[in-house]
């Protein structure tokens, strides 16, 4: 197990995040120093595959902010300040180079204001600080597991509702395709009626209406003859984002039932 005291330097000065005993799923560490305040740090699904629980969040305050708000009076602050920090970041590896990245969402003031540079570059090394704490516990594994027990219901409703609205999407792409070809029939039919027009009697309306403009007969012809294919394409790229949706909540459904394995520092070592 590693030191649950850390000594952490900011812009703000030294830092001080003392980790109390593992609360389920959570840790939870109380600041000193510079900081005041709490930080909660639990396991969370990679940032790119809902199904896989290896990444680790962590929130200014006690509570995990994902799923409760915690009071103004509650959230962290610097020492000389009385304004409190919302916020949080995931620490996962990165796809290509395994190597830990840092996915940060918008920090603010408890009364909605972006924070200067110097708190927010305090913050963050606070909250990358405590992640990387418990990245490096050996009961990560047990983290994980509970962390991915808590989220997995609301996580299959989502994924049911993003396969849902892709299949959705993909079948009226499809039917913009289909539509397509008689409209481009009719388009291409409509410019040569306009060029028989100009050839019978020129006039400039005509010609507008067969130059290459937007809005113009060419243009919509043009249009036109991309349009089909494009839609399909878009139509094929929403179907996949149903599958992958549909595969991942398949993952976190035999999750359920698999029994416990140990994983080590999955947030390190993630394909």
């Amino acid at each position: 197990m590693t030191s649950p005291s850390l000594t952490i330097d900011t812009p703000a000065g030294t830092v001080r995040a003392t980790a109390g005993p593992r609360q389920a799923d959570a840790v939870v560490f109380e600041l000193g120093g510079a900081m005041r305040g709490s930080v909660h740090v639990t396991g969370t699904h990679h940032p790119h595959r809902w199904d896989e629980f290896t990444a680790v969040r962590a929130c200014l305050g006690p509570v995990n902010a994902i799923q409760t708000t915690a009071p103004d009076d509650a959230l962290p602050r610097l020492s000389r300040s009385r304004t409190g920090y919302r916020g949080s970041l995931t620490l996962h590896a990165d796809d290509y180079t395994h190597r830990p990245q840092v996915t940060a969402y918008p920090m603010e003031s408890a009364a909605g204001h972006e924070p200067s540079e110097k708190a927010a570059a305090t913050l963050t090394a606070v909250l990358r600080a405590c992640a990387g704490h418990v990245a490096q516990r050996d009961d990560l594994p047990v983290i994980l597991d509970l962390s991915r027990k808590r989220d997995t219901a609301a996580l299959l409703r989502f994924l049911t509702w993003s396969a849902s609205r892709h299949h959705a999407e993909a079948a009226r792409l499809e039917r913009e395709a289909r539509a397509a070809h008689p409209a481009r029939r009719a388009a291409v039919a409509a410019w040569w009626t306009a060029a028989r027009w100009l050839t019978l009697a020129p006039h400039p309306v005509l010609l507008l209406m067969l130059a290459d403009f937007p809005g113009s007969l060419s243009r919509h012809v043009d249009v036109m003859q991309w349009w089909a294919p494009y839609c399909l394409t878009e139509a094929a790229r929403e179907h996949e984002h149903a599958r992958r949706a549909q595969a991942e909540a398949a993952s976190l459904r035999a999750q359920q039932h698999a029994r416990p394995r140990g994983r080590g520092r999955a947030w390190a070592t993630a394909r």
